[in-house]
């Protein structure tokens, strides 16, 4: 099935350009991917957000990783063609599942998806409660320059637990922590901040990485 997607941004002219893919449980309009599409058009790079699959079948149990990974290649084969870029110029990522999938394709060791950086916002390090049992296998085997984009309450994965996993990655790799936020970036309202503050600082910090790639 191609995935349906939702382009934003210039359709030529760039010399970069991001693919979001969306968590488990979400879909490719959640707030926190189309802010992040928002802040990236404003700065004249373009983006696409895609639904995965399941999602359009109306399913919520997510399609088995072969599925999902040729959904990510999918969606950033057209992106390419959209934008006239070389796959190697675009930056894929995304919520939770979604930036997983997309660091795997990246990350795969018979075909590994050309790609410029990743990004990734709120990655599920461990299911919660279980960080016996961590998802970074693929770690050492991703050599481009990766931004995490992490809620310090984030049940899958302390500040401890990701910084200790993602010393193993090649790429440079930069951080933005959302002080008091859990895996959906919402903040403690101790913190002073709303969760539109939150996702504003979230999607200024994809473009500054974007960027600088």
């Amino acid at each position: 099935m191609t995935p349906e997607i939702a382009f934003q941004g210039p359709r030529r002219g760039a010399d970069r350009a991001v693919l979001l893919a969306h968590g488990a449980g979400g879909d490719m309009d959640a707030p926190a991917l189309t802010t992040v599409a928002d802040a990236l058009a404003d700065a004249g790079i373009p983006s696409a957000r895609f639904r995965f699959p399941y999602r359009s079948a109306g399913r919520r149990a997510p399609d088995r990783a072969p599925v999902l990974a040729a959904a990510v290649r999918e969606a950033a084969a057209r992106l390419a063609r959209r934008t006239g870029l070389p796959p190697a110029r675009i930056v894929p990522g995304g919520r939770s599942m979604g930036g997983r999938v997309c660091s795997l394709v990246v990350a795969d060791e018979e075909d590994p998806l050309p790609a410029l950086g990743l990004v990734l916002l709120g990655y599920p390090l461990h299911p919660p409660g279980r960080p016996d049992r961590p998802r970074a296998e693929h770690f050492p085997r991703i050599r481009v320059p990766c931004l995490f984009v992490h809620g310090t309450r984030d049940a899958f994965a302390t500040p401890a637990e990701l910084r200790a996993a993602a010393r193993r990655i090649r790429g440079r790799v930069a951080w933005h922590w959302i002080d008091t936020a859990d895996h959906g970036f919402r903040p403690l309202r101790s913190s002073g901040r709303s969760p539109d503050d939150v996702l504003a600082d979230a999607a200024a910090a994809v473009v500054r990485f974007v960027a600088g790639c």
